[in-house]
């Protein structure tokens, strides 16, 4: 019913709506979550380390036991059957996953940190400095990667540390050219001009405020290079030049198998399914991670 001054009362009453602030990193994980093949992969790759450091340990056989069993298909005893000698193939892909892993990790993070900042440096101080330091990452992109590699793999030796600190040595210039482009846009911002006058060193600047406004872009790079890394890991083993016995890895294991791919094909597919499915997986994360760092999309949200 209406009231005296002939106005209707609300039945329900009014409701105050109030919306959350969202940070950026939170703004950031709620588009990655929503990145539906980022998602997937990502749970794919999460299995994959387990079944490699989990599985590898509660297998029945470890990585160089021998078998009575040689030149087994794939049964319920040897899932991935068995090599000439009797290896079983699953704990071999087991081991080698883990290898390659650790390896393009490794990569991974020296390109990345090492790239990061040498292309925020010469970001950051420009003239000369950037040019010099500029010149000698587009030398290290002009070298042809897998002939260098397997020449400094060769001299370094085969262990998979070397390996990895080989192949971080040659794709660091990569990452130093998308962090030069990031602090090129950020050197000029308010932020870092409020650090100088405050006093601030140029390397407090580089380090605490330039290096982490690149994460974004840096976490990018990283997942493409531990892509890029395991691929090619695989050549330098298919080639001779990579990982050596004692150890293994994916592509060892593929090389070694490439001779009975008419005799034995298990042993040369589940390697290199391996292969694929990490590389994917990791690609497809590496775009989720791109579109969450979208910087047309970074604002906070009121």
């Amino acid at each position: 019913m209406p009231d005296a001054t002939g106005t209707k009362p609300d039945a329900v009453t009014d409701r105050e709506f109030t919306v959350a602030e969202r940070s950026q990193a939170q703004l950031v994980l709620r588009r990655f979550v929503r990145h539906r093949a980022a998602m997937v992969s990502l749970v794919v790759l999460v299995a994959l380390v387990l079944l490699a450091y989990v599985g590898g340990w509660l297998w029945r056989y470890d990585v160089g036991e021998i078998t009575p069993s040689n030149s087994q298909p794939p049964s319920l005893q040897h899932p991935f059957g068995t090599d000439s000698v009797g290896k079983d193939q699953f704990a071999q892909v087991l081991g080698g996953t883990r290898i390659s892993l650790q390896v393009s990790a490794l990569v991974a993070l020296v390109a990345t940190f090492v790239g990061t900042l040498w292309g925020s440096v010469a970001g950051y101080f420009g003239g000369w400095v950037d040019s010099l330091m500029m010149r000698i990452a587009d030398l290290v992109l002009t070298l042809p990667l897998v002939a260098v590699a397997a020449m400094l793999a060769h001299n370094f030796g085969g262990t998979w540390y070397l390996i990895a600190i080989v192949i971080a040595g040659l794709y660091w210039a990569y990452v130093s050219r998308v962090a030069r482009g990031v602090v090129l846009s950020l050197r000029e911002k308010e932020f870092v001009e409020a650090a100088r006058a405050l006093g601030a060193s140029d390397t407090r600047i580089i380090v605490r405020h330039l290096v982490p406004n690149a994460l974004g872009s840096s976490l990018v790079n990283l997942t493409i290079l531990v892509a890029l890394a395991i691929l090619l890991e695989t050549a330098l083993s298919y080639l001779g030049f990579g990982v050596q016995t004692p150890d293994t890895s994916l592509g060892l294991l593929v090389s070694e198998a490439q001779t009975a791919l008419t005799t034995r094909p298990w042993l040369f597919y589940f390697p290199g399914i391996f292969i694929i499915v990490i590389a994917l997986t990791i690609n497809f994360i590496g775009d989720g991670l791109r579109d969450a760092f979208d910087p047309q999309q970074t604002k906070v949200r009121q």
